[in-house]
């Protein structure tokens, strides 16, 4: 691994290493020795060295919504009446539980937010007594998803 200014190149090794852990996150110290060809003591300190540089930062586990009972993806773009208010703006969307992406954009919204619903009423419930109320909300624009086509990390 070479760290140049604000990027990290990574060789073979390190590609190998964190695609079998983009795959299982659990995967075996001993494992990613044997498919990488170093011993276990060198993939800990390479992870290590990842670690540091941010290359990884962390692993978790992914719930399944649906099981659990959130069946509506929705995106919302939020637009602000003064852009100035975005910071408060977001803070009141990190209250909403069901806010689990909010991005700062250009174009036409000041807002981007993914939004899990148990279903069109509760969606519509969020939007009218949590979102739009939120100061500096001037209005919404909401699109619900009908499948998820592609989920997947930055290729390497």
């Amino acid at each position: 691994m070479k760290i140049t200014q604000q990027t990290v190149s990574i060789d073979g090794i390190d590609k190998i290493i964190i695609k079998h852990l983009i795959k299982d996150a659990r995967t075996p110290i001993q494992i990613l020795a044997n498919a990488s060809g170093i011993s276990g003591a060198a993939v800990h300190q390479r992870l290590k060295k990842m670690e540091k540089a941010q290359v990884i930062t962390g692993s978790q586990i992914i719930l399944n919504p649906k099981i659990l009972g959130y069946k509506t993806v929705a995106f919302v773009g939020i637009y602000l009446d003064k852009a100035i208010k975005n910071p408060d703006a977001v803070k009141k969307l990190k209250e909403i539980h069901e806010v689990i992406e909010c991005h700062y954009t250009t174009g036409n919204w000041s807002i981007f937010a993914k939004l899990i619903c148990r279903d069109n009423e509760h969606l519509m419930e969020l939007l009218n007594k949590k979102i739009q109320p939120v100061d500096g909300v001037s209005r919404t624009e909401t699109f619900i998803s009908l499948q998820e086509q592609i989920s997947r990390q930055v290729a390497l």
